[in-house]
């Protein structure tokens, strides 16, 4: 045992070894930029909630990530002679997507400071950008400064350079949130003041919000700070400076403009009066099913899962039982936002697991922890008589378990089982942190175009309510029919 104590150890030391950032084969392997053109595609990672700078937006009949960012994105790739592939994902979960190799760069008005010029490279400065606050429209007059701030609640984006920078107002109460929509609805709630924001993104939400007012903040700003860059891994030397020479090539151009320009009727056209169902119903939709779907895949699997693990921990062999204790203690004893990240960029560092099957494992494998605990529970609840009984009669030890206890046990674990399947279809949306398009993904989409807060989460919960419902009327209506056999 105590071997195997160590041999597990080592195993872990080992794994952390190739995790860490700075430990692993960071630097150039050949070269970072033949291995992009071999692969053929430029695959960047971005976080669409940021107009003018990355957004969602209705091409040719086709939703897609738009934005002066995505444009110099196309622009690389088309230097490069390579596709482009955009992976949209949370801004704070950015950096350790790209340290895990599931994105090759990152572009999304990110700001190369010091702190994080120590675990990645970046880009010329593509782009000289200004720090703003933004505020009610009611308060333009009580709020003119950063000073006028002092000692109040201010919203910065978690990870972010503004994140840093408020602590230049006095006395300020920093609140930090992942989402910037979640931040414009807690300041038109009143739970914050203001918020730091970029410049051009805070005047996109002004300019299309009336109960909104901006800024620019009179920040200290140091060097690189003023300005947006795209991160690299460290080491590839090759792809940064390829992706420099695209990037003189659009100042000497002056295409940034042309971006802005184009960014904004993309704006335009998303803000028009077709009415917010007619248009964002097709956002919920898209949801929608992938929410059902992650769910459905959930639920089969993990009572697969559920079911080997329950018959695991009833089995009297030591060696059999240990492990599939162990599995159900650690899965239960861990968040399962963490066990998604985990799968999802742990994977990155051998091989690309796209983000739908990253979720769908890291759903299916933390209910089949629960769900096997649920059946372990059922058959324990079982008479053991009946299976006595069943034994007596010359039944094996399976038909007993087929036909005699499992039969009982369904009734008693039916109620719990059913209410595990509810849990999932709402702790599905954990996933959206990697990326995936599930409802709560689809509604940080909506609110970021719409500019609204408030009713695109409404609507959001009134379809969980529809799902939720539906599926527990159908699972009392099974419960009654057993109780009735």
């Amino acid at each position: 045992m105590k071997k195997s104590i160590k041999g597990i150890i080592a195993l872990l030391i080992l794994m952390s070894t190739f995790m860490i950032p700075g430990t692993s084969a960071s630097a150039e392997d050949g070269s970072a930029l033949q291995r992009v053109q071999d692969a053929g595609v430029l695959v960047v990672g971005t976080s669409a909630d940021f107009p003018p700078f990355e957004f969602y937006a209705v091409v040719d009949g086709e939703r897609q990530v738009v934005g002066m960012d995505m444009m110099i994105a196309q622009k690389i790739a088309d230097d490069l002679g390579v596709e482009l592939q955009i992976e949209d994902i949370g801004f704070d979960s950015l950096l350790p997507a790209l340290e895990a190799r599931n994105v090759d760069v990152i572009i999304a008005g990110m700001t190369p400071t010091a702190e994080r010029r120590r675990s990645v490279d970046f880009s010329d400065i593509y782009f000289q950008t200004f720090q703003n606050v933004m505020v009610r429209a009611e308060d333009e007059e009580v709020y003119p400064t950063i000073e006028s701030l002092s000692g109040l609640t201010v919203g910065v984006q978690t990870g972010s350079l503004q994140e840093s920078l408020a602590e230049q107002i006095p006395d300020a109460e920093v609140m930090s949130l992942t989402d910037l929509n979640d931040l414009l609805l807690a300041l038109k709630t009143n739970r914050i003041e203001a918020i730091v924001m970029q410049g051009p993104n805070a005047e996109a939400h002004a300019g299309n919000d009336p109960d909104l007012h901006t800024f620019v903040g009179d920040f200290e700003l140091d060097g690189d700070d003023e300005g947006s860059a795209i991160a690299f891994r460290q080491g590839e030397d090759s792809l940064v400076e390829a992706v420099n020479e695209s990037l003189a090539e659009i100042a000497e151009q002056n295409l940034t403009d042309d971006y802005l320009a184009t960014a904004g009727e993309y704006m335009a056209q998303e803000a028009g009066d077709d009415g917010f169902v007619a248009s964002y119903w097709e956002y919920f939709w898209d949801g929608t099913l992938i929410t059902l779907l992650i769910s459905a895949l959930g639920v089969i699997f993990g009572l697969i899962i559920g079911s080997l693990l329950a018959l695991m921990r009833l089995s009297k062999q030591v060696l059999v039982r240990f492990p599939a204790t162990a599995y159900v203690e650690f899965v239960r004893g861990t968040p399962l936002l963490i066990q998604v990240m985990f799968i999802y960029f742990a994977s990155g560092m051998f091989f690309n697991l796209p983000a739908l099957i990253a979720g769908i494992i890291a759903v299916s494998l933390n209910s089949g922890a629960y769900i096997a605990e649920i059946i372990r529970g059922g058959i324990n609840s079982v008479n053991k008589g009946q299976d006595e009984a069943a034994r007596s009669l010359g039944m094996s030890k399976k038909q007993t378990m087929r036909h005699i206890v499992f039969p009982q046990a369904l009734k008693n674990i039916w109620p719990a089982l059913g209410n595990e399947f509810i849990t999932i279809i709402k702790e599905s949306s954990i996933v959206s942190v990697i990326g995936v398009g599930e409802l709560i993904f689809q509604t940080r989409v909506v609110r970021s175009i719409s500019f609204q807060g408030i009713l695109p989460l409404f609507v959001t919960m009134l379809i969980y309510f529809v799902l939720t419902y539906t599926l527990t009327k159908l699972l009392n209506f099974y419960e009654g029919r057993m109780n009735h056999d």
